[in-house]
């Protein structure tokens, strides 16, 4: 079957607050939504891995010529909007399956438990280690 990486970007979507700004319940109940889906897809035997990455504003940049001590610094980064917030591999019958789960990401509830509508990218994988 094949495999496919769906990845959830910190595009705002439909709520433009960031997430650190919601009201606590509503970080819940984001939370909780991304937690029965998790166990949903696991049970099924779809999802083979899920990652959550913390908040773009805390990565490094890392640069080395191979010789020299790295050079490590706080960026620059992409526009906030093209920087990986998280994402889940799985294994499944078909794109179209994958286009599903990815749908079911995108309408995990922000604010007011209004689906956020972030746009969430698939890509088969076709080589790993």
């Amino acid at each position: 079957m094949p495999k496919f990486l769906v990845m959830v970007n910190h595009a705002p979507g439909a709520v433009d607050t960031p997430m650190d700004e919601w009201e606590p319940e509503a970080v819940s109940a984001h939370m909780d939504y991304y937690a029965a889906l998790q166990r949903k897809l696991v049970e099924n035997g779809e999802q083979l891995q899920f990652v959550a990455l913390a908040d773009p504003r805390q990565a490094k940049v890392v640069t080395a010529d191979g010789v020299s001590a790295p050079l490590v610094t706080d960026g620059p980064f992409a526009e906030l909007k093209e920087v990986l917030a998280g994402y889940q591999v799985v294994e499944v019958e078909s794109e179209a399956r994958a286009i599903e789960i990815a749908a079911l990401v995108s309408a995990a509830p922000g604010p007011g438990g209004i689906p956020i509508r972030q746009p969430v990218e698939v890509r088969q994988i076709v080589v790993e280690s």
